[in-house]
């Protein structure tokens, strides 16, 4: 056995017997072992180009990094991973980033499955700070849920986009992964939806119990029936992870200031992705002021001025009018910083 033991993360010596029998006839022991390979280590760490602080951090995440082999197993790590494409600053990012598994070699097998899911090193990145991806068994747990959202329609395109998003989905117990498939139909949402990928984001991460209470806030805020409700949920899932607060201020605005029903809003929820200061008050009250001084030619749809883009709403609504509103411009440009125009 190797001369290093660790226990709580403190690196220990052990003693070593040598098989060639002592006075008395019994193994003697030997000298402990000098730590030459926590020094082997550091150096070799040293050597990738990590900082002193990528180190200290690598060490401090795994302690019993200083005991592994730099022949038997970092080494062949660090062959392996180049082998996968990776640049020898991601190699060192990836030791200092990585939860415990950079003294395994199968870190070397995983890297290659989850670069092949995710399409690119630097989408693993991305993700690799949000999730235990290097603690989650790949066989048992993360390819099993890949191979369930294929069953369920998903892409694979759609499937990288999902982990993307909701990383620790993937690492979750393939159990919960179905649970939020059921949950995600239940709201009205079935699996050949487009907004399937979309519904399984906003469930992820939240109970059945606060989804029930999500949607009956809805009912009361926005004075929605259950099937409009069931229409807003179904194109624009993301209105359950919203805050109380955020759908209070969305209806107040949309009902109370600019007048609209609450079937037009559940039919059009895309609205509750806008940014209210940013994007649906200063288009407010762009369309107020030309209706107040009869400059749209005709009756112009709300949702149809703040779905477009900022380019197009200015060449509509802006440009046009230089010359009977020449501030205009200018006030817009107040507005979407936060100032009310007089």
């Amino acid at each position: 056995p190797g001369p290093w033991l660790c226990r709580r993360g403190v690196p220990r010596l052990r003693l070593r017997l040598d098989p060639s029998p002592g006075p008395q006839g019994l193994p003697q022991a030997l000298p402990p072992q000098s730590p030459s390979n926590p020094d082997a280590v550091l150096a070799f760490l040293a050597g990738l180009g990590l900082s002193s602080a990528d180190v200290a951090t690598a060490v401090a995440k795994d302690p019993l990094l200083l005991c592994a082999g730099v022949e038997r197993t970092l080494a062949p790590v660090v062959t392996g991973l180049t082998g996968l494409g990776l640049s020898p600053s991601e190699i060192r990012r990836l030791a200092s980033l990585a939860d415990r598994p950079f003294r395994y070699k199968s870190i070397v097998s995983k890297m290659h499955y989850y670069l092949l899911l995710l399409g690119s090193s630097e989408n693993l990145f991305r993700v690799l700070n949000r999730a235990g991806f290097f603690r989650c068994s790949l066989e048992r747990v993360f390819k099993p849920n890949v191979a369930f959202l294929h069953e369920c329609g998903l892409a694979a395109c759609d499937i990288a986009k999902l982990c993307m998003a909701v990383p620790r989905m993937f690492t979750s117990n393939p159990d919960r992964v179905r649970a939020m498939v059921a949950c995600a139909e239940g709201i009205g949402i079935p699996r050949d939806s487009g907004m399937f990928r979309y519904a399984l984001q906003a469930v992820a991460c939240i109970s059945e119990e606060t989804i029930a209470a999500k949607v009956d806030y809805l009912k009361t805020t926005f004075k929605w029936s259950v099937a409009e409700v069931v229409i807003a949920v179904s194109k624009a899932p993301g209105v359950l992870r919203r805050s109380k607060d955020f759908l209070r201020s969305w209806s107040e605005f949309l009902i109370s200031e600019v007048g609209l029903e609450p079937g037009y809003i559940a039919h059009r929820p895309a609205m509750l992705n806008y940014s209210l200061d940013g994007r649906l008050r200063p288009r407010y009250y762009v369309l107020k002021f030309l209706k107040e001084n009869r400059l749209l030619h005709r009756d112009r749809d709300y949702y149809s001025a703040v779905a477009v883009t900022q380019k197009v709403f200015v060449e509509k609504f802006i440009c046009p009018h230089k010359e009977a509103a020449p501030h205009l411009a200018e006030d817009y440009a107040a507005a979407c910083k936060g100032e009310v125009p007089a």
